[in-house]
């Protein structure tokens, strides 16, 4: 994803990350492995509650709360779409903001293979969703369900399968993941919004002025921006466009460059306050209540044999991978770039099929597409069960089979033989560390010579005591 200076032999696809890019990636990716594990957990626990107790689960899921005056008397499953979710799109906001100005999407050439990549693994498994649905006379309502990547899952199934991904892969994961979720947030957007409150928008509107006002003047204090942020979040409920615009909004304001003498950007600081809440409480919780699919009486069967839902499953587990990766050796092909030497196009084939996991955003858009019709509703979801896990079954099974490879690299990315905290790949064009280098190994022949004396001696004193008297 991250390519070094252009040389002679051109730009690297997937090439070397550089070391700060490196470092927050593995900061970010490694709360998002805790919270995938959450998620895997709570989607488990969802589907046996839903299957076993489902007279509980749809009394707890539809249990109405909140005042209504305000017009948020909601179920705690539309809370939890709605409301907790907006916390994961503000993350996701905070992500984008930075990628544009201080991570790889600042960088227009940079940017073109994982921008490419993710249109086109948004945009094959709608025409897969299309063609199936044309053909099988279904509704085109659910287009958009299989479009998304949900990144802490993908991260969860490499936890549980037990491999992990050289920096570069990695990286292009989770700006597929970014670019994925700000197409998803426009889908949402545009796609559905019903009918307009034009006085909530407005209020929505001056409330993200206001919010962007006290940022730019540095006005700091939780106690001002959470009421501000609730206040500005039931307004865009009640304007009618989905309240997690809301969360990416005021994600999106925040400064996520540095200033001289900080250490790290608000963008970062409030990220790394708030990912943990997004991925290890927010998402859970929203898989929990929306994840609870009846899986008995031939809903499974039907899966496979409606074309809603057929479409589904095969955008996540055929379009996502086509697109990816189709899109990613094409934009090889035309702009004359390199595989990075230590990969394999076998590598990205196996990451573009690991993007099909599509649980979260797919669940809320399939929610979206089929409100008022709680069957297909359930179907869908069904199939973004399956389509999620025989995406995760495939993966798997390319992924292990260059697990060797992976952690070779990863150990070669790890190694820091001059114990100065920084991976030694990323100083071998510096004087320092190779006088550093020739030092060590200058101090370990010295003791060798040492104890290869020592050891002449103590054989001369044993030849010594063998002789006979």
């Amino acid at each position: 994803m991250t390519a070094p200076a252009p040389s002679n032999d051109g730009r690297k696809v997937l090439g070397r990350l550089s070391l700060p890019e490196r470092t927050y990636i593995a900061d970010a990716l490694r709360a998002e492995t805790v919270g995938g594990v959450l998620l895997l957990v709570a989607a488990v626990v969802a589907v046996i509650w839903a299957n076993v107790w489902g007279g509980s689960y749809d009394t707890v899921s539809h249990f109405h709360l909140g005042p209504s005056s305000l017009g948020l008397d909601l179920s705690i499953q539309h809370w939890a779409a709605d409301g907790l979710l907006a916390v994961f799109f503000f993350v996701a906001g905070i992500e984008l903001k930075r990628e544009l100005v201080a991570g790889e999407l600042r960088d227009p050439k940079a940017a073109v293979l994982p921008v490419v990549a993710a249109i086109c693994g948004m945009a094959a498994p709608a025409l897969v969703y299309f063609v199936v649905n044309t053909v099988g006379g279904g509704s085109m309502d659910g287009w958009a369900v299989p479009t998304a990547t949900d990144i802490a899952f993908a991260l969860a199934v490499l936890a549980v399968i037990g491999t992990s991904l050289p920096s570069a892969l990695r990286a292009f994961l989770l700006t597929l993941a970014v670019v994925d979720d700000l197409f998803a947030i426009l889908i949402i957007a545009v796609f559905f919004t019903s009918d307009i409150n034009f006085a909530a928008l407005g209020g929505a509107v001056v409330g993200l002025a206001v919010f962007w006002l006290l940022l730019r003047k540095n006005v700091r204090g939780w106690y001002v921006y959470v009421p501000l942020a609730l206040a500005i979040w039931a307004l865009m409920y009640n304007s009618g466009i989905h309240a997690t615009i809301a969360g990416v909004a005021m994600g999106l304001m925040l400064r996520c460059t540095k200033r001289d003498g900080e250490q790290h950007s608000p963008g970062e600081h409030i990220e790394h306050l708030v990912r943990p809440i997004s991925a290890g409480l927010a998402v859970p919780l929203f898989a929990l209540f929306s994840a609870g699919v009846f899986i008995g009486g031939g809903v499974l069967a039907d899966v496979f044999s409606k074309p809603e839902t057929l479409g589904v499953v095969l955008g996540l587990v055929v379009g996502k991978a086509v697109g990816i990766f189709g899109g990613t050796w094409l934009t090889a092909r035309f702009t004359r770039a390199e595989l990075n030497e230590e990969l394999a196009w076998a590598d990205v084939l196996a990451v573009s099929s690991l993007a099909g996991i599509g649980f979260t955003v797919s669940l809320l858009i399939g929610e979206l597409a089929f409100d008022g019709d709680e069957l297909m509703t359930d179907e869908v979801k069904a199939a973004v069960l399956v389509g999620s896990l025989v995406s995760a079954l495939i993966a798997s099974v390319l992924l292990k089979a260059r697990n060797r490879k992976y952690r070779a690299l990863c150990e070669e990315e790890e190694r820091d033989d001059d114990h100065d905290g920084i991976p030694d790949i990323y100083e071998q064009d510096k004087p320092e560390y190779h006088l550093r280098m020739a030092a060590i190994y200058e101090g370990k022949a010295a003791e060798h010579r040492r104890r290869a004396e020592a050891a002449e001696v103590a054989g001369a004193a044993g030849d010594k005591g063998e002789r006979p008297a």
